[in-house]
């Protein structure tokens, strides 16, 4: 047994004198002593999850055993497995050094106003949200490049405060955390702190409680980039807003750096105390919009290759062109398709795909008209639309004007006279074709089959 693993087995026994005995099995026993140079010990977890766990219950006890069999300069550090990845060596916001219990035990908590010092604060940020992996296109292009300068120049950008907004799911919350991460990235020692506007609300509403608003304050206006997501949700909320009012305005006259998202542009939020409106108005506002086309599929193909789905170009196509509103849905609609294809394993198809999309997500779709129907009726015999409404007799063009005057009435529920005025012809020549279409689907089951292949083409034109 080497000097490491005998120090760290004395370390557990201290823990297991000290906590009960399933705690200690479900929490300790997993972990094991990798490293121990330079004054710092590396622990292997398990997974992010018991990194997280560990600092938030037993981060005082862990580090009084370390001290005492390492020595009081110790430091620690962390490396867990992350699915699909080579061991992660991480400081998970605690490569902290330990000194006494009492520092130790000052972490960032879910209200890091509540401790007297603010040195180690969570900055509370996604690491995929990053610059890198936001996809680009004309939709969101201003608002990216906008993000960009702001996170490059924090203190002294023209654009502050940012107002970010757009619908949900267009990807404002991963802007926002891109330009943090930047910060971060450019700065360590910045404090940076992202959290929902409805968090800061619990905070404060906790605070007023416990007749802490003071400290609610200080520790808000010691934050150098906030990052305020879904500012929409302080609507009616006069006494929050009267104190973000003063957060705000302490921080923009020290050059920190502001960014606000919400699902509605400031204009349209009533509900809003006149000066704090007047401060959003005062920034850099901009709109990311729903996604087009181009950045819908650019979207689908990151995601799929990032989760290791070979997608066909017609599928990525077809889920780019119906399912329109949200970048998340479309994540949704690839986490959906590789669920049937690793646990079903079923090929990834079109139809397939149809299903999936019918269970994820409402396709828009356009009314069906008569126009619709003679153009698709058209289409599929290869004819020029204008033959349809033409006097030419041929076979092929009759039939596929009979095929429009049944469906017309069948899928639109049209007289035989309205039908008739719109193909220059009488309502008894309309009800002739339908009979005729009836009475051929009776005997020609390949006439069966094409319909078929008409209604699937109709049901594609109106989704758009």
């Amino acid at each position: 047994m080497n000097n490491l693993t005998q120090k760290w087995n004395t370390c557990l026994e201290i823990i297991k004198d000290n906590i009960p005995a399933e705690q200690f099995s479900a929490w300790f026993e997993p972990i094991c002593a990798v490293k121990y140079e330079n004054d710092t010990i590396t622990l292997h977890a398990p997974s992010h999850f018991f990194v997280e766990r560990i600092e938030e219950q037993y981060l005082g006890l862990l580090s009084a055993a370390l001290r005492r069999e390492f020595g009081p300069n110790v430091r620690l550090e962390y490396s867990y497995n992350v699915a699909g990845k080579d061991i992660v060596n991480t400081t998970d916001g605690a490569s902290i050094k330990l000194k006494n219990r009492e520092q130790i035990e000052k972490r960032a908590a879910s209200n890091p106003f509540a401790t007297p010092e603010y040195d180690d604060i969570d900055p509370q940020l996604n690491l995929r949200h990053t610059f890198d992996n936001y996809c680009n296109s004309k939709s969101n292009q201003l608002a990216v490049s906008i993000g960009q300068a702001v996170a490059d120049n924090p203190y002294n950008t023209p654009f502050k405060p940012m107002f970010i907004f757009g619908s949900t799911g267009v990807g404002k919350t991963h802007l926002m955390q891109a330009i943090g991460i930047k910060v971060k990235e450019e700065n360590p020692r910045a404090r940076v702190l992202y959290l929902t506007a409805r968090v800061f609300e619990n905070q404060y509403t906790d605070a007023v409680r416990k007749n802490k608003v003071n400290d609610f304050i200080n520790f808000y206006m010691s934050i150098d980039v906030l990052l305020l997501d879904d500012i929409q949700e302080f609507i009616g909320k006069n006494a929050t807003q009267n104190t973000f009012y003063h957060i705000f305005n302490h921080l923009y006259n020290h050059h920190r750096l502001l960014v606000m998202t919400s699902d509605c542009r400031p204009s349209e939020m009533d509900g809003f105390i006149p000066r704090l409106m007047n401060r959003f108005k005062a920034g850099m506002t901009v709109e990311l919009e729903k996604p087009d086309y181009q950045l819908r599929r650019e979207v689908l193909y990151r995601k799929a290759q990032q989760d290791g789905l070979e997608i066909p170009a017609e599928v990525l196509d077809y889920i780019a062109t119906n399912v329109t509103e949200s970048v998340r849905e479309l994540e949704g609609i690839i986490v959906s398709l590789l669920a049937h294809a690793t646990v079903l394993n079923k090929d990834i198809t079109i139809d397939l795909t149809r299903n999936v999309i019918g269970n994820c997500v409402r396709v828009n779709q356009r009314q069906l008209t008569f126009e619709i129907i003679a153009e698709t009726i058209a289409s599929h015999y290869n004819l020029d639309t204008d033959l349809i409404y033409g006097m030419s007799r041929k076979r092929e063009i009759n039939d596929a004007r009979q095929m429009v005057m049944y469906y017309a009435r069948k899928e639109l529920n049209l007289s035989s006279t309205n039908i008739g005025v719109r193909l220059s012809r009488n309502h008894a020549t309309v009800l002739h074709a339908c009979k005729q279409i009836e009475e051929r689907m009776s005997v020609e089951k390949a006439l069966i089959d094409e319909m078929t292949e008409i209604e699937n083409e109709l049901k594609l034109a109106i989704q758009v």
